[in-house]
């Protein structure tokens, strides 16, 4: 596990983060490990766990666990369209959550709204392109 946390922003703090109801495992490849990892920590509040094999992290907040490999080869997710939607996790206090991810600097793809399907929604692009979506139900 890193020791070197940093300082968590309030997103981070609360999404601690009600992820407790998620029981999701999800698989995240990426050339630059070490940058992605700070993003989920620092960010969206995961601890980070390391294991015997160097090119691999596991993230995990609550249920949600986030296998994370160091791929140099695959191909960037900004270059994958539609298809780099990475995960749609249900939280709480998703406008506070909204709020605090906005004051971090995170890029966002999708401002916060109501869906007609019942679920107020949004967005965001982690460092290394992937999208996540974060929902609660209205």
């Amino acid at each position: 596990m890193l020791k070197d946390r940093a300082i968590l922003t309030p997103a981070a703090q609360m999404l601690g983060y009600r992820a407790q109801h998620l029981q999701n495992s999800f698989r995240d490849c990426s050339s630059r490990l070490k940058i992605v990892s700070s993003f989920y920590r620092d960010v969206l509040g995961f601890t980070i766990h390391s294991i015997a094999d160097p090119g691999w992290l596991f993230y995990m907040s609550g249920e949600c666990t986030i296998m994370a490999g160091e791929c140099p080869s695959a191909i960037p997710p900004q270059k994958l369209g539609d298809h780099s939607y990475f995960a749609y996790l249900q939280i709480d206090e998703i406008d506070a959550i909204y709020a605090s991810v906005l004051s971090s600097g995170a890029k966002i793809c999708k401002a916060i709204r109501d869906e007609p399907w019942g679920m107020r929604e949004f967005g965001l692009v982690t460092v290394d392109g992937h999208r996540i979506m974060f929902a609660a139900p209205r």
